[in-house]
């Protein structure tokens, strides 16, 4: 099965005309500047010359790092801070996602970006926040969730909290709400004038994901428990379950009439579906019973049936699932493949546009498209820096 390929790049999507100077730090602030590059804003990445010392892996695969030209300038040089400041004077919004007091000692706090733009809205991204107990320490995806109580509740009965990646905190946590703030903000600022701070920390933003399990908690229906709740696999109809080729099915039929289609297709008896007494029985059947077949088997058997059972997908099967191929759910795009943009829009798609490139590789063209006078001074005086530009294709693959 092949993979589309992403349409030819176009200036469009809702964004289109917003200007964004994004301050490269790592992980929830480039993936933030790469959702509001991918919906149209214009973004300039301000990388550090050299790039980012914690890049994992060649700087031309890093998907984060797409639809926006890098240019690297010296920000321990005043001449630097003060180029950045002349992107801020015609930009909509600014991202950084440094330590809190970072940019004021650099001289590219809010008070002094808003000096030069009052109506711009700051955007930071941290994971404890700009204030607090724990605002200096450092941290990551991981001690955010913990502290913020998701992890705890994330994990079978008896075992240990599971760890989701980094979706919940950097990515869920911190970046989607710090761009549902900045564009929020960004109303405000272009029907009133004025800019402001937004400060989106990983833990709040994790806090506030867990608001239907918080609801549940306060209302009887949730336990502190790890694995003994209807959504943490304490319920037999709400779990993953081994094949006999040693695949996995996910298998969620909280209605009734959808555990009903469930037991239509395994063709089996089962106990009934809220008699909680003979859940060990039911877990048992349902566990023995999808180990008699193949996970293409199943998939063959709940196809086209409402019995909310689908295959557990490695991610290089997921490029290629029929569902995800169709709807150009992963797409081709300068020879890598690659998550096409989020959500979809009726009057102004989004395309994805350029391909992720080395720290500096627009230095020239990008500081002129913006304005900056004196580029060739600046990059000639080491303010800034003109790297190499990769004309090679990305290799097909991940780093």
């Amino acid at each position: 099965m092949t993979i589309p390929a992403q349409s030819a790049p176009s200036a469009s999507g809702p964004l289109h005309g917003v200007r964004v100077v994004e301050l490269v730090g790592i992980g929830p602030g480039p993936f933030a500047a790469m959702l509001l590059a991918d919906l149209g804003a214009d973004v300039i990445r301000v990388d550090r010359p050299g790039g980012n010392a914690l890049q994992l892996g060649p700087a031309e695969k890093d998907i984060l790092g797409r639809g926006r030209p890098s240019v690297a300038i010296d920000l321990k040089n005043p001449r630097g801070v003060e180029t950045v400041l002349d992107l801020v004077a015609s930009a909509d919004i600014l991202i950084e996602g440094l330590r809190p007091g970072v940019t004021e000692r650099l001289g590219l706090g809010p008070a002094d970006c808003h000096a030069r733009n009052p109506a711009l809205v700051y955007g930071r991204m941290t994971g404890w926040g700009q204030d607090g107990p724990l605002a200096q320490a450092a941290g990551h995806d991981i001690n955010y969730i913990a502290v913020a109580g998701a992890l705890g509740a994330i994990g079978r009965a008896g075992g240990p909290p599971q760890v989701p990646l980094n979706l919940v905190g950097d990515f869920a946590g911190g970046s989607l709400y710090l761009v549902t703030g900045l564009l929020a903000a960004l109303t405000h600022a272009r029907s009133t004038g004025e800019g402001q701070v937004v400060d989106a920390a990983i833990t709040d933003g994790t806090a506030h994901l867990m608001s239907m399990i918080v609801a549940m908690q306060q209302s009887g229906g949730w336990s502190d428990r790890r694995g003994t709740n209807m959504l943490d696999t304490g319920t037999p109809f709400y779990d993953v379950f081994e094949t006999s080729d040693e695949q996995w099915m996910s298998v969620g039929p909280l209605e009734p009439q959808f555990f009903a289609a469930l037991v239509e297709g395994l063709g089996v008896d089962l106990p009934g579906q809220y008699d909680i007494g003979r859940w060990d029985e039911l877990r048992e059947t349902l566990t023995s019973t999808f180990a008699s077949r193949t996970r293409a088997e199943w998939v063959d058997v709940f196809d086209g049936t409402d019995a909310c059972v689908a295959p557990v997908l490695s991610l290089t099967e997921a490029y290629e699932h029929p569902h995800n191929v169709a709807r150009g759910t992963y797409v081709e795009h300068h020879g890598l493949t690659q998550p096409a943009p989020a959500p979809r829009f009726s009057a102004t798609p989004a395309t994805l546009t350029t391909a992720p490139e080395t720290a500096g590789a627009s230095t020239a063209e990008a500081l002129a498209a913006w304005g900056v006078a004196d580029v060739d001074q600046l990059i000639a005086d080491g303010v800034a820096v003109q790297a190499p530009r990769d004309t090679t294709t990305p290799t097909k693959g991940t780093s």
